[in-house]
């Protein structure tokens, strides 16, 4: 079992996409730093589609890594660092806009964002589609926005709407049947428009239910087509495990960071029998405690405290695109 967590590339040119999109211009392919696991699944240039690079991904035997971002340069830094792949954060995103992952932003804004995530990557990037923002037909129409945004999979899940934070409290869950209409929906979508973006179904029935319940959710989704499964806050390690004994297919645990479930090392939830681990808020997370450490520097008065806690400019101006920017200027001649 190897882990996905290696340097994908090392220059700007053997990246460059034939995608038309002006976000070309300012994607930024720096030197990566060293893998830190072995890395022996790699995608093929002929995955030309962020869902086939993703389903490939999830056919090889590593194990995947899948920090998650919320922004374009938290997905730029997560690619620049060897990540094979992320996932559109709904806590992140919200929290970008000032706001809980309570269901208060929009389709609009949710389909915004995430085009200005996959136009700055090629990494392939799961988008969380909540609930679908309202009946099957919303859920149609929110995977053929996504899939059209340029995500490779989207994960919907089967809360009532507005949704919450699958690790904060007052949750409820959809019937079961409702719950089995969105994934048909979801699936029927797909095929409707003839695109191959990978779903990811989740259920919160463990802390509305039973983890019975949830299981049989679980499998119900599988059956109606969802690629990736995934059961959100099981508080024990023997939950994981039961989970991953019962249901078939690729499954995703979701490493939040003193939240319900146990932090569990990469090799671990490996054995248990998992595929994919998400980390949904470790980059917000450390991007609001250096924020914070640079305010309090900065309220000091002294200019010999901030330094420490910053990039060069050199490197900012290359992760922002100036670099890549420049040697498209000399080409056109501008």
């Amino acid at each position: 079992m190897a882990f996905v967590w290696g340097p994908l590339i090392r220059n700007h040119s053997s990246m460059v996409r034939n995608r038309p999109s002006a976000a070309n211009l300012f994607r930024v392919f720096g030197p990566s730093k060293p893998s830190r696991f072995v890395q022996s699944c790699s995608v093929s240039n002929e995955a030309s589609t962020p869902s086939s690079k993703l389903r490939q991904l999830l056919r090889c035997d590593d194990f995947l890594l899948m920090p998650c971002c919320y922004d374009a340069m938290s997905a730029k830094l997560i690619e620049r660092h060897g990540f094979k792949l992320s996932f559109m954060s709904g806590f992140g995103v919200s929290a970008l806009h000032g706001l809980p992952d309570t269901g208060l932003l929009s389709y609009g804004e949710v389909v915004s964002q995430l085009r200005f995530i996959t136009e700055s990557v090629h990494i392939p990037i799961i988008a969380d589609g909540d609930t679908g923002y309202g009946n099957p037909l919303s859920v149609k129409r929110t995977v053929k926005g996504f899939a059209n945004a340029g995500a490779a999979g989207i994960m919907l899940e089967d809360q009532v709407n507005p949704k919450r934070c699958g690790h904060t409290r007052g949750k409820s869950v959809v019937s079961r049947e409702e719950a089995e209409l969105r994934i048909r929906a979801a699936v029927d979508a797909r095929e409707e428009m003839g695109h191959d973006i990978v779903i990811m179904a989740r259920t919160d029935a463990l802390y509305s239910h039973s983890l019975e319940e949830a299981i049989v959710r679980m499998k119900l989704f599988r059956k109606h087509g969802a690629d990736i499964l995934f059961m959100e806050a099981p508080s024990s390690v023997e939950q994981m495990k039961v989970f991953c004994q019962q249901v078939e297919g690729p499954k995703m645990a979701n490493m939040v960071e003193q939240g319900t479930t146990p932090i569990l090392p990469p090799k671990e939830l490996a054995a248990i029998g998992y595929k994919i681990a998400a980390y949904p808020l470790t980059l917000l997370s450390a991007s609001m405690k250096a924020m914070e450490e640079a305010l309090v520097a900065l309220q000091s008065g002294d200019p010999q405290k901030v330094r420490p806690l910053l990039h060069d400019f050199s490197h900012v101006c290359d992760m922002v695109g100036f670099d890549h920017y420049y040697e498209e200027e000399k080409k056109y001649a501008i």
